[in-house]
């Protein structure tokens, strides 16, 4: 696990994922292909009969198995556009985007969504389920029956930190935010998708609830194995987390690079975030002048 000292350098630092023994076996996939889980060909999206700009053009990339990109850039630059285009919420105007080597236009859409897992800010819970409801409903959905459901809950409450028995009958309202997003990456998880979409999860958190989350997050994605689609504007949040980072810039990448040559590329967009991370170690105290 990476963090950013207060030299803006790269650094080790343990993960403190709960339960570090616990052996989810239906989780952990070895990468089995080098074929990419998702990838984008030439996309262009503008809403239909808008006369506007394009809000993300001529996008090229791919994912490969067991690898979190995660999408960098300011407000409005294109992220979510993307997260949607890829679980068919959106289809492109051109090009396209295709899961599992299959054009999302030739997937059927519930099918599609069912199989990626996704988590927004506020984790976007039922307020009337439960917490055990929520985490499963794709499961039940999917025809599960109820002591598989039960016992898929209970290891992916334990996986994120939570005890089951203190945590299933509870409702949403009943929980922290830092709880909150917990229960959302469980329920991401629930039906064991291949494909994870991460919209900002962990935006509306406080800062120290932030970074503990991070963390666990780190080590259980690398655990896991899944492939990870992660949009953040935050750069520190972007190198503790990523394989790669792609910046977007008005809709369109403008660099992509390892986090340690994300920090070394020439580009005007790079530069304004990477000063961020200058801004912030200046300001703490005992900075040199």
């Amino acid at each position: 696990m990476r963090q950013i000292s207060a030299s803006g350098r790269l650094t080790e630092i343990p993960s403190s994922l709960p339960y570090p023994g616990l052996s989810i076996e239906t989780n952990a996939k070895p990468m089995t292909s080098p074929d990419p889980l998702i990838e984008f060909r030439g996309v262009t999206y503008r809403v239909p009969l808008m006369n506007r700009p394009a809000l993300v053009s001529n996008i090229s990339f791919a994912v490969r198995p067991a690898e979190m990109l995660v999408l960098l850039g300011r407000s409005g630059s294109g992220k979510t556009t993307l997260l949607r285009l890829v679980n068919r919420l959106l289809l492109p105007s051109a090009g396209e985007v295709l899961v599992e080597g299959r054009p999302t236009s030739s997937w059927d859409p519930i099918r599609l969504r069912r199989g990626i897992g996704y988590v927004i800010q506020e984790a976007g819970l039922f307020p009337h389920f439960t917490v055990a409801e929520n985490i499963g409903l794709v499961p039940a959905l999917e025809n599960w029956n109820a002591a598989r459901i039960s016992a898929r809950v209970e290891e992916l409450l334990r996986l994120v930190g939570l005890d089951p028995a203190e945590f299933s009958a509870r409702r949403p309202r009943e929980l922290s935010s830092g709880q909150r997003q917990r229960v959302g990456v469980a329920r991401a998880l629930a039906a064991d998708p291949p494909i994870l979409l991460m919209d900002e999860p962990f935006g509306a958190l406080d800062p120290i609830t932030r970074t503990e989350l991070q963390r666990e997050f780190s080590a259980l994605a690398r655990r896991l194995g899944k492939t990870i689609l992660f949009v953040t504007h935050d750069l520190r949040e972007a190198l503790l987390l990523a394989s790669r980072i792609a910046l977007l810039e008005a809709g369109r990448i403008v660099a992509v690079g390892t986090p340690q040559e994300f920090l070394l590329l020439d580009h005007s967009e790079v530069r304004a975030f990477t000063a961020s991370l200058i801004d912030l170690a200046a300001a703490r105290p005992g900075a040199s002048s």
